[in-house]
């Protein structure tokens, strides 16, 4: 959906939780045109009420109630721990509507059984949906029509990309890559930066260095029809600057360390959806 194009939604949509990538969502949604009655939200916690008055217009709900009926879209924006919960609080009033979870871990079965609906997307979103630079995978149950992928996929528009995935279990490792991936690309900032301090740059320009550089780096590989191995030989001459810092990393096995890292954000993935997600119900 392009950024001229007004989103239009014949019922309200209906967020339960709204925490950060609920606002999110709501503010790509209201930006695109969608108006602020035209949203209904159930958030617990007064400040967080407040804050999407405040940002957004939207009057929120502190529980959930029988206006959720008109919902034709709910979005759960909750913890993964709470889920069950809120599910049993809001699905008496949503049988019939379609149903977005961007919440890590919870299987679609486990909500399925909660909610009494077949018709369930899963989608593992990222931060960068904050600014409309997101990317987010999504995943469908057999109940879920082509016109709700559509609906889906124009919601998900708001926030930036989105792509489908066939095999549930495979969010686990999206969950891993990308849902996390803005905290590690956060990690190796600090560490720039911090390396930059330490050798004689102001803080604050060694941030905006390296802010810049993966930034840029970011843009040439998508740009790019090259692989990044190809794209970063062609920065690494052999006895160069950028030789020696690859090397080392390449001695300290910072790879493969990396890659064990993401292995287990991809475990605890799957333990959320154990713990929480395969309760009686």
């Amino acid at each position: 959906m392009s950024s001229s194009t007004s989103f239009v939604s014949p019922q309200p949509i209906a967020f339960i939780g709204g925490g950060n990538m609920a606002g999110a969502i709501i503010g790509g949604l209201i930006r695109q045109g969608l108006p602020a009655a035209q949203i209904e939200v159930v958030e617990p916690f007064a400040p967080a009420r407040a804050k999407l008055g405040e940002q957004f217009g939207v009057a929120a709900q502190e529980r959930a109630g029988p206006v959720l009926a008109r919902a034709g879209l709910v979005v759960w924006a909750v913890k993964p721990q709470t889920f069950r919960e809120a599910a049993a609080q809001v699905g008496a009033h949503t049988r019939s509507a379609l149903h977005l979870s961007v919440a890590a871990g919870i299987r679609s079965d486990s909500i399925a059984r909660w909610l009494g609906s077949e018709r369930i997307v899963r989608a593992m979103p990222n931060t960068p949906a904050l600014i409309g630079k997101g990317i987010a995978a999504l995943y469908a149950r057999a109940g879920v029509s082509a016109q709700d992928k559509a609906r889906v996929e124009d919601v998900m528009a708001t926030t930036g990309e989105s792509l489908w995935v066939q095999d549930e279990a495979q969010l686990d490792a999206v969950t891993a890559l990308s849902g996390s991936g803005p905290a590690y690309v956060f990690f190796f900032l600090e560490a720039m930066t911090q390396a930059g301090a330490e050798m004689g740059l102001p803080r604050e320009q060694a941030y905006r260095l390296a802010v810049a550089t993966f930034g840029g780096a970011a843009e040439l590989a998508r740009a790019s029809e090259e692989p990044p191995q190809v794209l970063r030989e062609r920065v690494t001459s052999k006895g160069g600057t950028t030789y020696a810092a690859i090397s080392s990393m390449e001695q300290d096995r910072v790879q493969a360390l990396f890659a064990k890292a993401l292995h287990a954000a991809r475990q605890r993935a799957r333990e959320l959806g154990d713990e929480f997600g395969a309760q009686a119900g």
